[in-house]
């Protein structure tokens, strides 16, 4: 066991480049990752393994395999790096006007496309010197991308999440219909259940909550195009018959940027949760802090204005 003095041998910028060789298992993305050249990296990996006196890594094919002292280490080592770097946030005063913090966000397809333009204007009014790196981030993606630290908040309809993530519902997902033609009224259930349909899903899959719900009324649909992101639709629909399921703030948002029309759905559709979720590593610190009190507010509004109206069963 190392007493207070050992520490003085270790380097902390060397259990970071450990970390993320866990993370990556390839030196050429770890280098990518953390900006440093791939000398640099298989240096850090050589003190690594002196001051460990073990391989910690063997090449097998394109990867670095963890032998089974590096699994040990990274399992002690992970929340030990996440209470450091607690500490410090807490030392470090955030005020937005000045600050020039990098945030890395994971959003989900839905919210870049219909919510950060809005979200981003409210922040750069307020803190005009950072910067905000944005990855996609869905249900699938969120748990590997918090737990490997690519991003330390997302939004998203989310799953299961690491053991030490945090999550608050930020509003309901209310389904809405989407359509080009100029007919006028609402669409009836049988035309619903006619009309050809888009379907957006960046995992491919053609059924979804409205197939579920059409067959518990003994009804189907027809399918006819899945595509993995939204903002394809409004070209895609317009011109034609084609009718798409989309979130409300995403019909809301193409209704008023292109001629197409946002209505309710001809039959009840199940309502998810837009979730915020967040690395326990930092919650408590204060430009972190600050960021989800700015995503929670602006989101709050947008849900109380855009609330739609609700079609009766």
């Amino acid at each position: 066991m190392m007493n207070r003095n050992d520490l003085r041998r270790a380097d902390i910028n060397l259990l970071v480049v450990f970390e993320t060789m866990m993370h990556e298992r390839n030196v050429t993305r770890v280098s990518e990752k953390l900006s440093l050249g791939q000398p640099t990296i298989s240096a850090a990996l050589a003190r690594l393994r002196l001051m460990f006196d073990d391989p910690l890594f063997i090449r097998g094919g394109r990867v670095m395999e963890p032998t089974s002292r590096a699994e040990e280490i990274f399992s002690n080592l992970t929340p030990a790096l996440d209470g450091i770097a607690a500490a410090l946030s807490r030392c470090q005063a955030f005020d937005p006007a000045t600050s020039d913090a990098t945030f890395h966000v994971g959003l989900s397809d839905d919210v870049e496309y219909a919510l950060l333009p809005e979200l981003l204007h409210r922040l750069r009014i307020e803190a005009p010197g950072t910067t905000l790196v944005v990855r996609r981030a869905d249900q699938w993606q969120m748990c590997q991308l918090l737990s490997c630290g690519e991003i330390t908040v997302g939004i998203s309809h989310t799953l299961e999440l690491p053991a030490n993530a945090r999550r608050k519902t930020l509003r309901p997902i209310r389904p809405m219909l989407l359509r080009a033609d100029s007919r006028p009224g609402e669409l009836s259930l049988d035309e619903f259940c006619r009309r050809p349909h888009a379907v957006v899903s960046s995992m491919g899959h053609v059924i979804d909550d409205s197939d579920r719900a059409l067959s518990q009324a003994g009804r189907h649909r027809r399918v006819v195009l899945t595509v993995p992101q939204f903002s394809a639709l409004p070209r895609l629909l317009a011109g034609s018959d084609m009718i798409a399921i989309v979130p409300d703030y995403v019909a809301q948002a193409m209704a008023m940027a292109t001629d197409l029309r946002a209505e309710a759905a001809p039959i009840p559709l199940p309502e998810h949760e837009l979730t915020m979720v967040w690395r326990g590593a930092s919650h408590t610190d204060p430009g972190e802090r600050w960021l989800r009190s700015r995503c929670c507010a602006f989101l709050a509004e947008l849900s109380d204005s855009r609330a739609p109206a609700r079609r009766v069963a």
